[in-house]
């Protein structure tokens, strides 16, 4: 009966939408604009079919859902059935896509509960896991992500993970959440698909001045911005920030000159 006194349930039988999960969708789009005009969308997870209808009214370009179930039909939505974790699942997603690849991958997908918070835990960080490896096979440079995840000991490591592979990260609690609920939503803006990642090591060779005077150095022709070195310094660099351009990256050790 909870659940019937909930605004966001009742609004959502009012306008159309198949769950109360659609506002924290539109809460965190109207926030973040991950969504935009005429984006490509897959939505993991996709079922009942909430998130798959917000994204088509923002959108109104190609959206695909994915779900182990059979998701009732969305107007203009094509479905996939099958998991996510699945070659043939992603086949299937990139052959109704075509060759115009994908601007954003969502998903509100949760596991099955069990009750025992830390198992629950782990499969949530699993799932989650699967998404954020789906959407690296997928997206465009400089696609965005959205994924719900259970709070837990192991949190930070996946959006360590998420960090490395997108320029923008941040946690974030629609308001639309219940409050006693332990989701939260990671929003990963502007994919990095380069040739390094934030904390990688490197040994390079310095060669040539930025105008700021940083040194630069290209790894598979993606410029890198190294503080503190000359021409000609053979470095060990960790790298720190990525940019979907450029990257900047501090010295760990000074080695010998070629």
């Amino acid at each position: 009966m909870a659940r019937k006194k909930d605004r966001f349930y009742w609004l959502a039988k009012d306008e159309g939408y198949r769950s109360r999960a659609a506002y924290k969708l539109l809460q965190i789009n109207n926030r973040f604009h991950v969504i935009k005009k005429n984006d490509t969308v897959v939505d993991l997870g996709a079922a009942p079919g909430g998130w798959l209808q917000v994204a088509k009214d923002i959108s109104d370009g190609k959206v695909v859902g994915v779900d182990l179930q059979r998701i009732k039909p969305v107007e203009g939505v094509e479905t996939v059935k099958g998991d996510m974790t699945s070659d043939r699942t992603i086949s299937k997603t990139l052959k109704i896509i075509g060759d115009e690849g994908v601007d954003v991958v969502i998903s509100d997908a949760a596991p099955n509960l069990s009750g025992n918070w830390n198992l629950d835990h782990a499969r949530s960080i699993d799932l989650v896991e699967s998404a954020l490896e789906f959407a690296k096979q997928v997206l465009k440079p400089g696609g965005n992500f959205v994924v719900k995840v259970f709070q837990g000991d192991m949190f930070n490591d996946f959006l360590d993970k998420v960090k490395t592979n997108f320029a923008y990260v941040k946690a974030h609690e629609p308001r639309a959440s219940r409050s006693q609920s332990a989701e939260i939503y990671v929003i990963g803006r502007d994919f990095l698909k380069t040739p390094v990642k934030k904390n990688e090591e490197h040994d390079v060779e310095i060669t040539s001045l930025g105008s700021g005077g940083d040194g630069t150095v290209t790894i598979n022709g993606f410029v890198i911005f190294v503080k503190d070195v000359n021409i000609g310094d053979r470095v060990k660099i960790r790298i720190k920030d990525v940019k979907p351009s450029f990257a900047f990256a501090d010295v760990v050790e000074y080695l010998t000159k070629f």
